[in-house]
């Protein structure tokens, strides 16, 4: 008799759906799961210990490079907790912007988990459409940071700066000629919130397209249905949060359930699953675009009629205008002294946590009254859905492998940090 034994395969960490640089040992009888072993550590860049060789204000910009699909919501844990110890509130008007910016977040991590997830699973198009509406959310990024990723826009206090009143545009080439650029430069023509607000009117459209080509889709329902199904009870105790708890069946949001900012305020739902398997969590983020997209319109037109400062008026923790340092000795010196030495933080310790596009994102800060932290600890909301990677898929095909990592929505720049 031939002896049957299992067979040991890497998946990743050069493999198209291993999300970065997971590698994965399976142990496999035949093409049956028996078991996955995810292994961290290839990427590790200690972002927590650089953190705490710095000045508080310089490490915004580290924030963006951890998930970097959702980078302003990191930024904004970060922020909070440096506030909390602070002891201070942004103007109301910072809060409207950094709620609209969240869920610009939110669409764009979901937009490129839709494509990324699709591509996996064989369904090219999907792709693309997805990453046409990306782009234009990619130019928000860009005219309110100068960049469209690594956007370091939140500042303890409030943002960066007020929204600008027009928008950057597109000029003639031999690519493109002058009639073809006017087109592309039609909804261009007005201030930012104009821009957006051209975005939100037609992006349910967009969606409602992502779902003729998926939701009711033979091929899409028979590679996700009843695939890495995870039970309430289970995906609480695993310490699940966002889209994949709420598939789950768990109406956990942390807007709803300990609201910061201003989404209090602000009208919306929270779309809950039912199976907790990898089409519900495809439905969640689905449901999870429009209803941002409706907070978006919400947030527009509140600071269409609410102009006002977007950061506190302290030359200690926010710096003074250009304009001022250039003729003004005193704000020259606030100047050079909050970006060269920063400003010493209360002794104490603070946790603030956002609903990330992936779930809990939090930042636990100890201070010991200097100007940098003492300990920062980061929970990455992808570390948790990570470790239950072998619990979802045992007993399942090695094809389903790539369904269930897909599903967690996994980017490794926060696990391996």
């Amino acid at each position: 008799m031939t002896e049957i034994r299992n067979y040991t395969l890497n998946f990743g960490p050069q493999h198209p759906a291993a999300h970065g640089v997971l590698r994965l040992v399976l142990e496999l009888d035949g093409e049956v799961i028996q078991r996955a072993d995810p292994h961290v550590g290839l990427l590790h860049r200690a972002t927590e210990k650089l953190a705490e060789s710095k000045p508080f204000n310089q490490s915004i910009g580290y924030m963006d490079r951890l998930d970097y699909v959702s980078m302003m919501c990191n930024e904004h844990a970060y922020v909070m907790a440096i506030e909390k110890m602070l002891g201070i509130t942004p103007p109301i008007r910072a809060q409207y912007i950094r709620v609209m910016f969240d869920e610009i977040t939110r669409i764009l991590n979901h937009l490129l988990w839709l494509g990324a997830t699709s591509l996996d699973l064989g369904a090219m198009s999907m792709f693309l459409y997805a990453f046409k509406e990306r782009e234009d959310l990619m130019d928000c990024y860009e005219a309110v940071s100068g960049a469209r990723m690594h956007a370091t826009y939140y500042r303890p206090g409030g943002v960066y700066r007020d929204l600008p009143d027009q928008m950057p545009k597109y000029e003639p080439s031999i690519f493109c000629n002058e009639k073809e650029t006017a087109k592309r430069n039609a909804n261009r023509e007005g201030s930012l919130l104009d821009f957006i607000t051209n975005f939100t009117d037609r992006f349910p459209g967009c969606v409602d397209e992502y779902e003729t080509l998926l939701t009711d889709n033979r091929i899409w329902k028979q590679r996700t249905v009843d695939i890495g199904v995870v039970s309430p009870e289970r995906a609480l105790a695993l310490g699940f949060t966002g889209p994949m708890l709420r598939a789950s069946g768990v109406a956990w949001d942390l807007r709803k359930k300990q609201p910061y900012e201003v989404y209090d305020q602000l009208d919306f739902d929270i779309p809950i699953g039912s199976n907790g398997d990898c089409y519900d969590r495809y439905l969640v983020r689905v449901q999870e675009m429009r209803e941002s997209n409706k907070i978006i319109q919400q947030c527009v037109k509140w600071l269409k009629a609410n102009p006002g400062p977007v950061i506190i008026d302290d030359r200690k923790v926010a710096p003074p205008k250009r304009a001022n340092m250039k003729t003004n000795m005193e704000a020259m010196i606030h100047h050079f002294k909050l970006f060269s030495e920063g400003y010493c933080v209360p002794e104490g310790e603070a946790y603030a946590a956002v609903e990330h596009p992936k779930g809990e994102f939090g930042i636990y800060l100890i201070s010991d009254g200097a100007n940098k932290p003492y300990r920062l600890k980061i929970r990455a909301a992808g570390f948790p859905h990570l470790a239950a990677l072998e619990e979802m898929t045992k007993g399942h095909m090695l094809a389903d492998v790539v369904s269930v990592l897909s599903s967690q929505d996994i980017v490794f720049g926060e696990i391996d940090r």
